[in-house]
């Protein structure tokens, strides 16, 4: 019962309090650059997640069972950036050969994962902030569904934003990051839901 909650915990963290793009503000290029169409939110979202898992599933024994054996362990942000890349490229010939729209959808952002900065954080705090291997998946399947979920709501924020008289001054970007903040604000409030579902823990 206390693994669960723990895990639970680690869960909703990833998501809602401790959300990459919009508490940490990792990962922004996508989040601005994709956010225009629900699908290409979710695909791009499902994308970091799947590479989030793959990278923490392998870095994380690595780290432990060759990098710190061997006192490597200032090689972690290298390797960790090679298992990435190696995941990345996987994910893209997927896509490209099953799911050629999306593909093509997702552009120069889908390499581009490579360089995010939240795949890389993930792998990173996970270490940092010695979680089991267990808890370091949990956490980064938080992490994806958090930066999926920020994804797909900004996404709709944008939707309602084409249809609005925007003045001259603010559209394009100006808007667009206005209200990204606006939404990263609101995700404050998921501080105290977690707290009272969990008993402030």
């Amino acid at each position: 019962m206390e693994l669960a909650r723990s895990m639970m915990i680690i869960l909703l963290t990833g998501i809602l309090t401790d959300n990459f793009v919009l508490s940490k503000f990792m990962g922004i290029c996508p989040f601005l650059g994709v956010s225009k169409k629900a699908s290409g939110s979710l695909g791009m979202g499902c994308a970091v997640t799947a590479v989030m898992l793959g990278a923490t599933a392998v870095t994380y024994p690595l780290y432990h069972c060759f990098l710190v054996p061997m006192g490597l362990e200032y090689m972690n942000t290298i390797l960790f950036i090679l298992i990435i890349a190696l995941f990345v490229q996987l994910v893209e010939m997927v896509l490209k050969k099953h799911i050629p729209a999306l593909y093509k959808a997702l552009g120069v952002y889908l390499p581009l994962i490579t360089t995010n900065c939240a795949v890389l954080g993930v792998t990173l705090l996970n270490i940092e902030n010695d979680l089991s291997f267990l808890d370091s998946m949990i956490n980064a399947l938080g992490a994806g569904l958090g930066f999926m979920l920020a994804m797909l709501i900004f996404s709709g924020v944008r939707g309602r934003l084409e249809r609005c008289d925007i003045p001259k001054a603010f559209q394009g970007m100006p808007i667009t990051l206005v209200a990204a903040s606006i939404v990263s604000l609101s995700f404050l409030g998921f501080g105290g839901v977690v707290d009272g579902l969990f008993g402030g823990v």
